[in-house]
């Protein structure tokens, strides 16, 4: 089971948060029971806490990506710490504003603030996946009073530039949406796709799970334009300053065959004032999910590290 805990983000977006507690018996969180709560409730505040934790978790996901991606990562975690996944704005089951200026990176770095701040959980971890590490990182640079520590998931610093943004909108333009099944979502995300180098099931996986049915049959639960917006506030400019202002503990983790690369990976590391570098054989970009066991082996002592303290 999860519990659903509706935050208020920046600008009063509705935000939906996940908390993951005991394992649930059978399908992922988006089809499991949930319990909706308010995060200012008092049963928020304590919900999910381990006798002697007294630490907690945000997993942010990546761009496109929903809290429901972290579930086998959150649910490990549970079993020691209060472990909770946010669905972005514009993503998941969170609000989905229709106005291009809902979508900047001080409204996804604020989103986060609030999420800690209503839930209780700081000074906490944060997990972050691509686009969601760089928030990740962001905050913890403007609020160091809130964050215990920040693992970063292949997520690059430096600049991609508008070649790059050009190359996401055509990619956009290329899926055959709407898909007649969830296995052909599957199959075109995880071997079709020209983006694949190579067949990748756990990739059809992934972008199954941000599919929903519709009268035509399944589509995206995000809107493209908005993802592509949310993008561009980042991939024009280089993020390195503010890596030198984390003061916290920091994993750099990247998959062998991801997007960050293991020379801009390791001036990350030497740019952040406490960083740690952590590599996953045979992962890609989405390194949790190629590899679920050797990314729980790659950041749990870092994890455990930070959280003991």
């Amino acid at each position: 089971m999860a519990r659903r805990i509706d935050v208020t983000g920046a600008d009063g977006v509705r935000l939906a948060a996940w908390e993951f507690g005991d394992p649930p018996k059978g399908d992922p969180p988006d089809h499991a029971p949930d319990i909706m709560i308010p995060a200012q409730s008092p049963a928020a505040a304590g919900a999910g806490k381990r006798v002697g934790a007294g630490s907690g978790v945000l997993l942010l996901h990546g761009l496109m990506g929903r809290a429901s991606h972290w579930a086998s990562t959150a649910r490990w975690l549970a079993e020691r710490h209060r472990a909770i996944a946010l669905d972005q704005r514009g993503h998941g089951r969170s609000e989905k504003p229709p106005q291009a200026a809902a979508y900047t990176r001080e409204a996804y770095v604020e989103d986060a603030e609030a999420a800690l701040e209503q839930l209780g959980l700081a000074p906490a971890v944060l997990i972050g996946h691509a686009m969601g590490a760089l928030t990740a990182w962001q905050l913890a640079a403007k609020r160091p009073d809130l964050v215990a520590g920040v693992v970063i998931c292949d997520m690059r610093a430096s600049a991609l530039g508008a070649a790059s943004q050009r190359e996401w909108a055509d990619w956009f333009k290329s899926w055959p949406v709407p898909f007649a099944t969830l296995a052909d979502v599957r199959k075109w995300f995880g071997e079709d796709d020209p983006w694949v180098e190579r067949p990748n099931p756990a990739r059809g996986e992934f972008y199954a799970e941000v599919m929903r049915e519709s009268a035509d049959g399944w589509e995206p639960v995000f809107e493209p334009e908005q993802m592509l917006k949310s993008r561009e506030t980042w991939v024009l400019d280089a993020h390195w300053e503010e890596l030198t202002q984390v003061q916290c503990p920091a994993l750099v983790v990247r998959g062998l065959d991801g997007e960050l690369g293991r020379a801009e990976a390791q001036e990350m590391v030497r740019v952040l004032p406490r960083g740690e570098y952590a590599e996953v054989a045979d992962a890609g970009h989405i390194v949790h999910y190629d590899q679920p066991a050797a990314w729980r082996s790659a950041i749990e002592p870092f994890l455990e590290g930070v959280l003991a303290r």
